[in-house]
């Protein structure tokens, strides 16, 4: 059996991890979506698909399952979100996902849909770690090692910080 799971992953983070090491006792393979593929370099979404595909791939790699990672840019017609999905990903049999939207969906699509507990949500949510990296708190110790040396990789720390300074100062990045 193949599942399906979706997230930004901006980063990846031992909650998806935990969540993936779940989804993988359940079925033999599984296509984690990197969703949002096409943002990048805001303070939402700092890091390019590219560079989730390697956090994600690097994170996961040691996993029991067949894995495959595969960006999927958004689709702002909800309707046909699902099959937009499907169209860019290997078959799946069930979707995973605690997002109320992301479930209404599958299910109105006809695919079955589990959910999971989330796992130390309180500290391990995307927000509060790119927070984390502005600030210059610690934020290394809720990521999976393979991420935190893409990030450093890709100097994603600094980047997000130039980033929310832009931000912060309402400026837009000039079309030069």
């Amino acid at each position: 059996m193949r599942g399906f799971y979706i997230g930004r992953y901006q980063p990846f983070h031992d909650g998806h991890r935990h969540m993936v090491e779940e989804i993988a006792a359940e079925v033999d393979e599984l296509v984690l979506g990197i969703g949002s593929a096409g943002d990048s370099h805001t303070t939402r979404n700092p890091f390019t698909a590219g560079e989730r595909v390697m956090m994600v791939t690097k994170a996961v790699e040691e996993l029991d399952a067949t894995t495959y990672v595969v960006p999927i840019e958004d689709l702002d017609r909800n309707s046909v979100w699902v099959s937009h999905v499907q169209s860019m990903t290997p078959r799946f049999d069930v979707a995973y996902s605690n997002n109320p939207l992301v479930v209404r969906l599958f299910e109105e699509a006809g695919v079955e849909v589990r959910q999971s507990p989330m796992f130390r949500r309180d500290v391990l949510e995307g927000t509060e770690l790119r927070e984390r990296m502005i600030r210059g708190r610690d934020w290394a110790d809720l990521v999976p090692d393979a991420v935190v040396d893409v990030i450093r990789e890709v100097d994603g720390v600094e980047r997000i910080r130039r980033i929310a300074e832009t931000d912060s100062l309402g400026d837009e990045p000039s079309d030069q």
